[in-house]
This record gives structure tokens, sequence and C-alpha cells, in this order.
């Protein structure tokens, strides 16, 4: 299998932050057998490997990854009645549109987000209120040996930003949900995308929101009552729309995005004494933990 993988690939190309060294190995997969067999043979091999969908919550070192990295391309959306069947690499945000247009409630919240299912779930992606896995009742799951699991949402464990799944090692191949007719949706759905263009910076490279929001506040509100908005550490920057936005301004790299980050919490604290908490994930360069 290793003449299947392609070397070098550069990283920043697999990330909306655009930033990251090469992977010592590349591959994609498009089938749910593809994704048993790649990771079966990380198994047999002793490989680290790392899950990619859309990139983004993710920030890669400058030296990239020393392992395969896998592109979950596993892409089918299946929509009968309220019950939704996709693949882990169908996009979030392409789903929260078309369940909206299908007249479907419960995802909505989705559109704009830029994550693929697997990655939502791994996160347990949320805004306005709702949850990932809120609506979820069903996870098609490759072990570590390569193995299919279909997990029940009643053997699944989630919080905020995070599911049982970050402790798991292997892969999410795909997904069930089931939502409710609502003819409201579709209208809802539009209104959540335009506040999200008018507010978040979607022109920008960036990983989205960088900080976890302390329980009853909003962390961009806190950084940008710090007077942080476009306050730069190299090429990386406090986006001047949504404080708690990173952003890639200028052929930034992973250690001035780090470090950038250290100062807003450095100045948040001192400031409001909330400690923020990073919700970005920092990919290293030698990593034996599955992730995705």
């Amino acid at each position: 299998m290793l003449d299947q993988f392609q070397k070098n690939k550069p990283l920043s190309e697999l990330s909306t932050f655009g930033i990251g060294g090469p992977a010592r190995y590349f591959i994609e997969v498009h089938s749910i057998e593809e994704l048993q067999n790649v990771i079966s043979y990380c198994y047999k091999t002793n490989l680290s490997y790392h899950l990619v969908g859309k990139g983004s919550n993710s920030l890669f070192d400058d030296r990239g990854y020393d392992g395969l990295v896998i592109l979950n391309k596993i892409d089918f959306c299946a929509i009968e009645r309220c019950e939704v069947s996709v693949g882990a690499g169908f996009s979030f945000s392409l789903l929260g549109v078309k369940t909206a247009r299908a007249g479907l409630k419960g995802l909505e919240f989705a559109s704009g987000i830029p994550a693929t299912v697997g990655g939502a779930i791994f996160m347990n992606a949320g805004a306005n209120g709702q949850e990932t896995c809120e609506h979820l009742t069903e996870v098609t799951f490759v072990d570590e040996q390569g193995r299919l699991e279909i997990l029940p949402r009643s053997h699944l464990s989630f919080s905020y930003r995070h599911s049982c799944f970050q402790e798991k090692k292997g892969a999410i191949a795909a997904a069930k949900f089931i939502l409710a007719p609502d003819e409201t949706s579709r209208k809802k759905q539009l209104e959540i995308i335009a506040y999200r263009t008018k507010t978040q910076p979607y022109g920008d490279k960036s990983c989205g929101c960088v900080f976890r929001n302390p329980e009853g506040q909003g962390a961009g509100a806190l950084i940008d009552r710090c007077g942080l908005k476009g306050k730069a550490v190299g090429g990386a920057e406090v986006s001047s729309l949504h404080a708690n936005f990173l952003i890639n301004r200028a052929q930034a790299k992973a250690t001035e995005v780090l470090e950038l980050a250290r100062l807003v919490k450095e100045c948040v604290k001192e400031q409001t004494g909330v400690e923020l908490e990073m919700e970005l994930r920092i990919i290293p360069f030698k990593d034996d933990r599955f992730s995705c």
C-alpha cells in the first residue's frame, strides 16, 4: 500500500489556515472500505496518521507531519423523509443547506461552518445554541484495526466542543441524523448564513474560532474589550471583524499563530481575569495518536 501514498504533500493546501509543512505521506479515501484498508495498514505497520476533512479548527506544524495524512472524501448524502444518512467527508455546511431546503429542521446552524460531518461530530461543533450531537442517532466508526463499528447515540458521550471520539483511535466514516419537518427551516438557514457572512471573516484564511466561549460569555467579545483587534505577530493577526478569529494575513507561520494566541490569552487574563481555553487543535509534527 505504501506505493499508493503521495509523498511530501503540503499541508497548507489542506488547511483553511493555509499553514503547514509537508506530510511525509498522503492519501485520499473515497469509501468506507478504502478507509478500513488504510487504517488497517497503519495498525499493522505502526504508522501514525491524521484524518483531515476541511482542515479547519486545526493548526499544522511548520515542519509538517511525520506520518500519513488521510483526506476523508467519503461524501455520500441521502435524505429519506426525516432520516439523513451521510458520509463523514460530506460538507457539514452543505448538509445544513440541503436539509433546510428539504424542509427539515435541526441542522440549519451547520450552514457556514467550515467542517466535514466527521469533523463536526468529532468536535461536537455548535452554533446558535445548538450542537451536532442533538439530532445524531448513529455513527459508523472504523476502529484502530480497521474494523467497522455501528455506534448508537446512546453509547456515545458529548459535551461542549468535545466527543468521546477525541479519545478513540480510528476514524468516523459516516453518520445518521433524525430531523423534524419545519416549513420555516430554509428561512432560518438563510438568516444564519447571512449573519455569519456579515460578522465573520470568510474572505480571510483562518481556522474558525480559536478559543472556547467561557460560560455565559463570548470569547470574541472579551478579546475585543481588551482592544486586541488588529493585533499581529508576523503574518498572524487578530481579525478586525471577529476577535475570536486569528487570520493568516501574510504567509503566517504556525509559530506566529501560537505566539499571538499566547499574547491574547495573557492580555485577556490580565484585563478580565478570565482564562481562555484553546478550541484550536494543535497538530504536532510527530504524533502516535489518532486525530480527526
